[in-house]
């Protein structure tokens, strides 16, 4: 089959899905976190598209204000969580912190500290209460993340994607890497997994994670033969701790 092909058929599975989520009260949060250029909104777009923008929100959270950053760091993400009935996308989230926040400098060791200590917690509460949390990492190559940057500052109709953030992406690599690999081995849960994907083919990368969230979610009006992803591009963190990333 084609990629579009394919695409539809899972996006028909995934309208199925959120009437049983409608129907049981279920509350989802999805959280996508990934280098710079990662495929984090392709991702999102493919998922969201025929979904019912009701009980569908994408939460992609602006720099913090004064306030944010004198209140409860995890008070901003909580405004944001789902109601009965609903899934909530974040595009980036709290883990901003175990990330660029930390390899930027914009946030102290203290802080850092803090948080790392707190987030698992934080999120054994929201399952305790009902919500289901699922969290994808998506990895690229190096080489990979150079050429969508470029294609990215070239392109006009990207133009809206570019930050001051970008032109620190490939100079501080090896310290996006030693983050990412510190908040997955602290923050990795049975109650709130990482899931990691290989994003280096973008297409590849929306299908498999489209599959491996359905066979995640209970809903019964599923092809089983749907929600079998390929390993070797969606998996979870568990199996990488035999060993190092590909993308180092």
């Amino acid at each position: 089959m084609t990629y579009k092909t394919d695409l539809r058929i899972l996006q028909t599975y995934l309208v199925q899905f959120q009437r049983h989520l409608i129907a049981h009260n279920h509350q989802v949060v999805v959280i996508f976190e990934g280098r710079d250029a990662s495929g984090k909104d392709g991702v999102i777009k493919r998922i969201t598209e025929h979904l019912s923008p009701r009980e569908t929100r994408v939460v992609a959270l602006p720099v913090p204000s004064d306030r944010d950053r004198r209140s409860w760091y995890f008070q901003r993400y909580v405004d944001q969580l789902p109601a009965a009935q609903e899934m909530v996308l974040f595009n980036r989230s709290w883990y901003n912190r175990a990330g660029v926040e930390r390899v930027m400098g914009f946030c102290s060791d203290a802080e850092y500290t803090a948080f790392i200590e707190a987030v698992p917690s934080f999120e054994e509460i929201l399952t305790s209460s009902g919500m289901q949390i699922l969290k994808y990492y998506l990895d690229i190559s190096r080489k990979e993340q150079e050429r969508r940057l470029k294609d990215r500052a070239n392109n006009p109709l990207k133009q809206w994607k570019i930050s001051p953030i970008d032109a620190q992406a490939l100079k501080k690599w090896n310290d996006y890497s030693k983050a990412r690999d510190d908040m997955l081995a602290s923050t990795h849960s049975n109650h709130a997994p990482w899931i990691i994907v290989d994003a280096d083919d973008k297409k590849s990368a929306r299908l498999n994670i489209i599959r491996d969230l359905l066979g995640r979610v209970d809903c019964p009006e599923r092809d089983i033969h749907w929600q079998k992803q390929d390993l070797s591009i969606v998996r979870t963190y568990e199996s990488e701790q035999s060993g190092s990333f590909l993308h180092y």
